[in-house]
């Protein structure tokens, strides 16, 4: 991988952790408001927040996961590890790279896996 699509990917790679660390403190903020909320109501505003606060929780976790994953990929960049599926070792295309720049597998390795956890 020649060094300016390196650089590229992670600046790509920052500016996403930057947006879903934002939306990680605003999630908080919203669930600190659940919490608020919750004995103030009657028990369809108190069904309503469990609700709410479920959803938050979910997109939390998938934007906590999509964060480490993030972070994983730059620590890749700095050790000249990325672009390598951790799998096969084949170099994974530029374009999956572009379009998924936290991915740890080529498409194929990725086809497989999703297979055997099916």
């Amino acid at each position: 991988m020649d060094q300016a699509f390196l650089d590229e990917m992670k600046g790509k790679l920052l500016e996403q952790r930057s947006t879903l660390l934002a939306s990680l403190a605003e999630q908080s903020e919203d669930m600190r408001d659940l919490v608020k909320t919750v004995d103030s109501g009657d028990e369809a505003d108190v069904a309503s927040d469990v609700i709410d606060r479920n959803v938050l929780t979910a997109l939390g976790t998938q934007d906590a996961n999509r964060l480490q994953q993030i972070n994983n990929a730059i620590d890749r960049i700095n050790q000249n590890k990325f672009g390598r599926c951790v799998l096969c070792g084949k170099e994974i295309p530029r374009e999956r790279l572009e379009i998924l720049p936290y991915t740890l597998m080529c498409i194929s390795c990725a086809s497989a896996e999703e297979r055997r956890n099916r």
